[in-house]
């Protein structure tokens, strides 16, 4: 396995690849990897001969009063999963080298990233489509995997190609969880005991809401109780807890089309998100 800092470096890297007219597949990472990323990188090596992991803390993601000086880093352990995992090339760019001085590109993806985190976050979208793409031209992937507990991240990118004509394959990756539901997520270290005992309410909340909108119940009823649910189990409020159009993200009253149930809430200083499919 590679490991490369410099850009001219990793662009022979990725050539000296290609030169046996194998498949690429970048599997995009700010660190602080757990079994999640882990099941991206399984999926890349399926789908390709090689796979390059990068890791970036993106600072362009990270609104006002958010975690990126807190963010967990841990580099040398990621590298060393990295390496059993069988990956060929690790890209670790500095944000000097990401965004030099008088960088001054911002890429919008309208629609998609509007709503849900969107209103929450604003520019965060922005943020992670242009480090997307600046990690798409520096590798010149033939296949990307995401996850699909960053639901909302996954179709924004997935728009992006399309409309850029980028001729990436973007596949999404389900979404990995523990033994009692929770998502995994890079954040979940930042919730004490008693905290990540009341977080299972999260996936809890997703699956009762999804049965009852399966079964005909009203759908504004059932997102209603769901946020009563969570608030009743240790989570101090909900941002959002939304039926969309799988596709677009459109909020939906009925389900009359693939969908996604979407979550966000804070329990203590964390807020977790969470997504489940829900189909007619």
């Amino acid at each position: 396995m590679q490991i490369f800092l410099d850009l001219p470096q990793l662009k022979a890297g990725i050539a000296a690849l290609r030169s046996d007219g194998g498949r690429i597949a970048l599997v995009p990472t700010m660190g602080a990897l757990h079994a999640g990323h882990m099941a991206l990188v399984a999926d890349a090596r399926a789908r390709a001969d090689h796979v390059v992991v990068s890791i970036f803390v993106n600072p362009l993601q990270f609104g006002q009063n958010e975690d990126f000086s807190v963010y967990p880093r841990r580099e040398a352990t990621d590298i060393a999963m990295l390496q059993a995992a069988g990956v060929s090339i690790v890209w670790t760019p500095q944000v000097s080298l990401m965004y030099p001085e008088g960088f001054a590109s911002n890429l919008h993806v309208a629609g998609v990233s509007e709503g849900l985190d969107g209103v929450w976050r604003p520019g965060h979208f922005d943020g992670v489509a242009t480090v997307v793409a600046k990690l798409f031209n520096q590798v010149r992937p033939d296949v990307a995997c995401f996850g699909e507990k960053d639901y909302q991240q996954l179709a924004v990118i997935r728009r992006m190609v399309a409309d850029l004509d980028l001729g990436i394959e973007i596949v999404g990756v389900p979404t990995q969880r523990d033994v009692d539901g929770l998502a995994l997520s890079s954040r979940n270290a930042y919730l004490d005991s008693d905290q990540r005992a009341r977080a299972i309410a999260l996936p809890e909340a997703l699956v009762m809401t999804g049965e009852a909108i399966l079964s005909g119940g009203d759908v504004a009823s059932a997102l209603l109780r769901a946020e009563q649910h969570l608030l009743e189990h240790g989570f101090h409020s909900v941002d959002y807890f939304a039926l969309c159009d799988a596709e677009s993200l459109t909020p939906l009253a009925r389900l009359d089309r693939p969908a996604r149930l979407l979550v966000a809430a804070r329990i203590g200083g964390t807020r977790l998100i969470d997504n489940i499919a829900v189909n007619p």
